[in-house]
């Protein structure tokens, strides 16, 4: 029997597990900390290649780990995803919307067809998904939702604005049914992490300046987790990133705007 680590993660142990954009960051680590702690899984992702070879790494940690390909930029997805944990007569306590990107660059000129999927990753998705399993979660009186927002999305952020839009989106829509669900026995939770060493950056074209003081993704997941185990509707991964969100409370929102502009204006 592989040892089980103590954690948050056990709060769901024997339980399965539902996270999206696991192949990579954040989502790869909040897969590898909840079969860790004998979380049962159904990961999902675009790259079949990586995401077969995340599933037989995690059933090493003697948990049963189930994968299934798919792209959440296709409207379609959602429901598919729920085909198929219903034929596999899963019932899912936790759900993990953390599937998502950015584009950076002066938005009359990041391409508009890509903007678009982004909000369809970044927010359909989430809404479908989150519908889909919430309402079973209701019937039975239990379960917990965690959503990747960010601390862009406390503010407008200039050159990556569709992005920091979509994730305000998350924040906001997170809080909204935590405070709906929580007389069920749901929680919901938005998990806001900033500059984070993954694959983010190289995927968004975002020069490596604008990326100051970045966790790693296994404390972005690891504060995540205990967030939501512990009953918050959000959570600001960092001092330094809770610290700066709440220093803009005290500042213009203009200036603040102009403040991250001249951060991520490029070269």
């Amino acid at each position: 029997m592989p040892h089980r680590k103590s954690g948050p993660a056990t709060k769901w142990a024997g339980k399965w597990a539902l996270v999206t954009g696991a192949s990579a960051g954040i989502g790869q680590e909040l897969a590898a900390q909840l079969a860790a702690g004998g979380v049962n899984l159904v990961i999902t992702a675009r790259r079949k290649q990586r995401l077969d070879a995340l599933a037989e790494k995690l059933r090493g940690s003697g948990v049963n780990v189930q994968a299934i390909v798919a792209d959440l930029a296709d409207p379609s997805a959602p429901q598919q995803i729920r085909e198929f944990t219903d034929a596999k007569q899963i019932e899912v306590e936790l759900l993990i919307n953390n599937a998502g990107f950015g584009a950076y660059g002066p938005f009359h000129r990041v391409d508009i067809a890509r903007q678009l999927e982004m909000i369809r990753v970044n927010c359909s998705a989430v809404v479908h998904l989150t519908y889909l399993y919430l309402r079973d979660m209701i019937a039975r009186g239990h379960g917990d939702i965690l959503i990747l927002s960010s601390v862009a999305g406390f503010q407008a952020v200039p050159y990556i604005s569709t992005y920091a839009a979509t994730k305000a989106f998350d924040l906001r829509f997170a809080e909204g049914v935590a405070a709906e669900a929580r007389r069920h026995g749901v929680n919901v939770c938005a998990l806001c992490p900033g500059s984070t060493s993954t694959e983010f950056r190289e995927v968004a074209r975002q020069p490596e300046n604008t990326f100051r003081g970045a966790q790693t993704a296994e404390k972005v997941a690891r504060s995540g987790l205990r967030a939501l185990a512990h009953g918050k509707s959000s959570i600001i991964s960092g001092v330094r990133n809770r610290l700066s969100v709440e220093g803009q409370r005290f500042a213009p929102r203009g200036l603040v705007t102009a403040v991250a502009a001249k951060m991520f204006e490029p070269d």
